[in-house]
């Protein structure tokens, strides 16, 4: 059995494993870290995003889990689409180091995860053969695309439960978004599947 030595962290009480003493004040908050951010991806898989005393300002919508046809490209796809969370917009851009437009985005994780060569502009990508999806049936590597009066101006990746990477605008950064956030459940056109 390990040995046990009273606490000398504030806030707890009781005695303390020989690992935590062994990690230091440096690594016990760094595995606190590590820790809470796997509270906060486990949290983000739960569905809601609710916080004690706010009420939600868009009610969320469940979405079925609808498995892949090929998971394996598309846990590639994600992979490599979450990524690239936090690099640039460059309208035109289309590599993690030039930074990347929506449609640069898509292009390049599926040319980079599958050599697979996609349309350039998001509308060109609409206009692919494939058929039309229904929102209940969003598989993970989906592309979504969102639009005004039938017109396709902006697509992303679909990675579930509502959910889609994609890169939105000048001064932002490629993110992660709800489909049912406000702009983009207003603005939504549809979704075409490219893996099959």
């Amino acid at each position: 059995m390990p040995a046990m030595k009273a606490a000398h962290y504030p806030g707890l009480t009781g005695p303390t494993p020989v690992a935590a003493r062994s990690l230091g004040i440096g690594g016990m908050a760094k595995l606190c870290a590590a820790a809470m951010l796997c509270l906060g991806l486990t949290a983000c898989g739960s569905g809601g995003d609710v916080r004690p005393g706010r009420p939600a300002a868009i009610p969320q919508r469940s979405w079925p889990q609808v498995m892949p046809a090929d998971p394996a490209a598309a846990n590639a796809v994600l992979m490599r689409a979450l990524g690239l969370v936090g690099t640039p917009y460059r309208y035109g851009g289309n590599t993690p180091e030039s930074g990347f437009d929506c449609s640069g985005l898509v292009a390049y994780v599926y040319r980079d995860m599958l050599d697979l060569r996609l349309p350039r502009t998001s509308r060109e990508l609409a206009g692919i053969q494939g058929p039309r999806i229904d929102p209940a049936k969003l598989a993970a590597a989906d592309l979504v695309f969102f639009g005004t009066q039938g017109n396709v101006s902006h697509v992303g990746i679909y990675v579930g439960e509502g959910r889609f990477v994609h890169a939105p605008s000048t001064g932002g950064t490629v993110r992660l978004d709800r489909l049912d956030g406000a702009y983009w459940r207003d603005h939504y056109s549809g979704a075409k599947r490219v893996l099959r």
